[in-house]
């Protein structure tokens, strides 16, 4: 059985959005509890987040940008960039906790405290620009994650794999022009399905050509389809690049009882995602592996998909 680290701080409750709104405090209390019911949170090498250094965000994030978010937060504004962004006085330092939570976890991979992590953070990041909060995102969590591994730990290739139902903007466009940084994404699209982007003829631009790959998933399609695209897709493109870490941008959201997507993807069908990718990761890395939660809305499925993802990382 795998060493399994997991962040998990009380203070990513702190961040609080309006009454209704998707992206609440009750997701992580929910997995907290599916972990604890399924009695693997004590099996779990519980990291402890710290707020990240401000250089580790810089090296995403435009500095005017990082100020501007904090100005938000302090003056108390109800929201930040478009109105589905709610903020409050502290969502600052929570993404702040959020992106540190990461650099832990990551840290304690690298230094063989564990062997693979999984992030229970909030804010997400994956629609985060460099310059614009998108999505209930604030800072790219997973693409700073990519920048800390690679100036931190002279790797110098890393996969992100994007399995959240809405496609990571803000992460492909951070890396367009890298090719030592390789993003697949697999989501819906076209559809109503937030924010349009990650089609399938983006691939990259200037030196990153080629090193971008979007598997888009049509409205109501679900196992069958994602079976299809991770092993035509992902798996011969995963192993040409060959990297020597990974992180995931885990989106639950795909499941067919999310109202957030209009995918059909089943429990067991985030089972074989869950399999398919353990199998390239624990091939190719050594196991290598920072899982980083991103969306899943629907508060009673989703502590059995993290519960699920959780028992494939520890491989029980």
């Amino acid at each position: 059985m795998n060493t399994t680290g997991f962040v998990f701080d009380e203070r990513y409750l702190l961040h609080k959005t309006f009454n209704g709104h998707p992206e609440c405090a009750e997701r992580l209390l929910s997995i907290i509890g599916g972990l604890s019911t399924a009695g693997l949170l004590e099996k779990l090498m519980l990291i402890k987040a710290e707020p990240a250094d401000q250089r580790w965000i810089e090296a995403v994030h435009n500095i005017r940008y990082i100020m501007k978010f904090e100005e938000a937060c302090l003056w108390g504004l109800p929201d930040f960039d478009h109105a589905d962004n709610s903020i409050c006085r502290d969502t600052y330092e929570v993404a702040q906790l959020a992106v540190g939570g990461v650099l832990k976890a990551i840290d304690a991979v690298m230094q063989g405290e564990v062997t693979n992590a999984f992030c229970a953070v909030r804010p997400p990041g994956h629609h985060a620009e460099v310059n614009q909060a998108l999505g209930f995102c604030y800072f790219n969590n997973v693409a700073i994650g990519a920048r800390y591994l690679q100036r931190q730990y002279g790797v110098d290739k890393v996969c992100i794999i994007d399995f959240d139902v809405h496609h990571g903007n803000g992460t492909q466009h951070i890396f367009d022009t890298d090719n030592t940084v390789f993003y697949y994404s697999i989501h819906e699209h076209p559809s109503f399905a937030y924010p349009g982007t990650g089609r399938e003829f983006e691939t990259g631009y200037s030196g990153g050509e080629g090193f971008t790959l979007n598997s888009t998933i049509l409205p109501g399609r679900g196992d069958e389809e994602y079976r299809e695209k991770l092993l035509g897709d992902l798996v011969p493109a995963f192993e040409s690049f060959a990297p020597e870490a990974v992180l995931l941008s885990a989106g639950f959201d795909a499941h067919e009882s999310d109202l957030m997507s209009g995918t059909s993807l089943t429990t067991e069908g985030y089972d074989f995602i869950n399999d398919t990718i353990m199998e390239l990761v624990n091939t190719h890395t050594n196991g290598k592996v920072v899982s980083v939660l991103e969306g899943g809305y629907q508060l009673d499925i989703l502590p059995v998909l993290v519960t699920n993802h959780i028992r494939k990382l520890m491989g029980v």
